[in-house]
């Protein structure tokens, strides 16, 4: 395990690193809008392996196991765009405040972060300027077309959870994620709950806030969207067949929700 203390600078990305924005779909007609903050785990060339096993590079410390392969099909079958952040929440957390400590982690779980600690205020702004801003003035400048263009907008944030936390099991297959606006998330717990055979979490595992949380409540709820976060549990969809069936559900379930917000006119 190499811990390459090059690249701390002002530059982060360089000549073969991706940029950190990764779209499907950009010119879909479906009223909602797709995103996924850690849909990918790659590590800028400058921060080697962050002094990190690649055992641990794969677990869910590093990205949002499963959702990449539900988000790319979800977004095909609902005709929706899709954006997402290609980077490893380890280099910076794209659903995180910038001011928050979790942001850049030094530690993660029980696992240290080593390439994280003590660095500078430049390599800090770097990460934020190169990766955390690109992600989310993209998906700013998407919503901003969108209203400009009275085009209906529903924002609807894709990630994944373990199975088990802290030692303990969680036996939701699915969660619906909110804080202010529940409107979207009471239409998918309904619709959740009537398919029988999940164990359904409202708010569960996590709830949104402003603290912990960045897309729902800036692009969400500042926009004025209807807006809800999607959490599924992760050894549902490992493989490219939970993934399939997922989207199958959700895709399916979105696609009656989308009736329902036209008959109240929430979305027209």
């Amino acid at each position: 395990m190499a811990l390459d203390t090059a690249g701390a600078t002002d530059q982060l990305l360089g000549e073969g690193d991706i940029p950190p924005v990764h779209e499907a779909n950009a010119g879909g007609t479906s009223p909602f809008l797709l995103t996924s903050d850690h849909y990918g785990r790659i590590l800028p060339r400058a921060l080697g392996d962050l002094g990190v096993a690649e055992a641990e590079l794969v677990r869910h410390i590093a990205w949002d196991i499963g959702i990449a392969g539900v988000a790319e099909r979800l977004a095909e079958m609902l005709d929706a765009h899709l954006i997402a952040q290609r980077y490893s929440r380890l280099v910076i957390d794209c659903n995180r405040p910038p001011a928050a400590v979790s942001s850049i982690p030094v530690i993660s779980e029980a696992t240290a972060i080593l390439r994280n600690e003590a660095i500078s205020e430049g390599e800090r702004a770097a990460r934020r300027r190169e990766i955390f801003e690109p992600y989310h003035h993209r998906i700013d400048a998407a919503i901003s077309r969108r209203l400009h263009d009275r085009r209906p907008t529903v924002l609807v944030s894709l990630h994944s959870f373990t199975p088990v936390y802290a030692g303990v099991a969680r036996p939701w297959h699915i969660g619906a994620l909110y804080n202010r606006d529940t409107v979207l998330p009471q239409l998918l717990l309904k619709h959740l709950r009537v398919e029988g055979d999940l164990v359904v979490g409202d708010n569960e595992p996590y709830a949104v806030n402003d603290l912990t949380d960045y897309t729902i409540p800036v692009h969400g709820e500042a926009r004025g969207l209807v807006n809800t976060g999607i959490e599924i549990r992760q050894d549902l969809i490992a493989d490219q067949s939970g993934q399939q069936q997922w989207a199958e559900r959700l895709a399916r379930i979105f696609a009656e929700i989308e009736v329902e917000l036209r008959a109240e006119r929430l979305v027209d």
